[in-house]
């Protein structure tokens, strides 16, 4: 019973697997379109940026696009289960969301661009599916890494729900949190949707049309 719930209900630090306490591989590789390594530690100046926006291959495409992001990943963050594979995900049985790791330069750069492109990209207020994609590892999430990175977060999410509300859709239901844990994903999930790998993959995701008002999540500190 608990398999059947797993597309609509997360699941609890005690019924979740698990997992492991180490990797099962490892990411040697830098990124296949910015050149960068993908695993830190970064350099000094660059800061960290966590989002899940649906499948995270489309996802991480529309970050690495923009200038002033220095690398990016993919990976799994949120729920319970420790270095979790991509299967395991699926099953729902983590808890876990697919996410993109963002590292930027905030001085090309701003954490509310990096915002605006995430709540444009997608529809924020479908719970536990994006577009076709269903399961509680689509679910949208932001995982901030500093208290102004909180803040901004909550206040660019009160800034753009009237504009969702004006075209007919509901409450946001994105997550909202500091970061826990990020699990990288497997090696062949990175960049996927690049020239590299696969040059015509499809991604099948889509924001509402609205527009984010950037500016409204600047915080101090």
């Amino acid at each position: 019973m608990l398999f059947n719930r797993h597309k609509s209900e997360l699941v609890t630090a005690d019924q979740a697997l698990p997992g492991r306490q180490a990797p099962p591989f490892t990411l040697s590789e830098p990124h296949t379109v910015l050149g960068n390594p993908l695993s830190g530690p970064y350099p000094a100046g660059l800061e960290v940026a966590d989002f899940g926006l649906g499948c995270f291959w489309g996802a991480e495409k529309k970050f690495w696009q923009l200038p002033g992001v220095w690398t990016t990943l993919v990976g799994y963050q949120g729920g319970h289960t420790p270095n979790p594979t991509y299967e395991e995900v699926c099953s729902g049985l983590t808890a876990h969301t697919e996410a993109v790791r963002v590292v930027f330069d905030p001085a090309v750069v701003s954490y509310e661009t990096l915002l605006k492109t995430f709540w444009e990209a997608h529809d924020p207020t479908q719970g536990f599916r994006q577009g076709n994609d269903q399961g509680t590892q689509y679910r949208s999430a932001v995982y901030t890494h500093s208290p102004a990175q909180l803040a901004a977060a909550e206040a660019s999410r009160a800034a753009f729900q009237p504009a969702l509300t004006a075209i007919g859709l509901g409450p946001i239901t994105t997550e909202i949190a500091p970061a826990g844990p990020f699990y990288p994903a497997e090696p062949y999930h990175q960049q996927y949707l690049s020239d590299a790998k696969n040059p015509n993959g499809y991604c099948g995701l889509g924001g509402t049309g609205a527009s984010c008002p950037i500016g409204v999540a600047k915080a101090d500190g």
